[in-house]
């Protein structure tokens, strides 16, 4: 790129970053707008489902991938006893999948149907 071109494309990032604070500048909140405890609230809710589903998806993942592990590790040294050992290992991924589903309701409750809205928010 010519020295030219990079001035043109500097020029053009500025003037877009000092003037985009004029095209998307918020109208002043009305008497009686929304309160800040609501707002706090509201996203204190979704960083908690956030993390409760993704804590929720990675023990569920690490307990599925320990249960293949085992199970691939067994399946190689006994080949005669593959039937028995992929139903376990069914069941097994069954009950970590259900980590996961606790968490996502955990994560549904706290964002659609939260208990705690009614006593904080009134």
């Amino acid at each position: 790129m010519s020295r030219n071109t990079v001035l043109t494309v500097l020029t053009t990032v500025v003037a877009l970053i000092l003037t985009s604070t004029f095209a998307f500048a918020a109208d002043a909140t009305p008497v009686g707008g929304v309160s800040y405890v609501k707002v706090i609230f509201a996203v204190g809710a979704m960083i908690g489902a956030g993390l409760s589903m993704g804590l929720g998806a990675i023990g569920a993942g690490a307990g599925i991938g320990n249960a293949a592990n085992g199970a691939c590790q067994a399946v190689g040294r006994n080949p005669g006893v593959q039937g028995k050992i992929m139903m376990v290992m069914l069941v097994g991924m069954a009950m970590a999948e259900s980590c996961a589903i606790y968490a996502l309701v955990v994560a549904l409750i706290l964002i659609y149907a939260n208990p705690f809205a009614a006593m904080l928010l009134g």
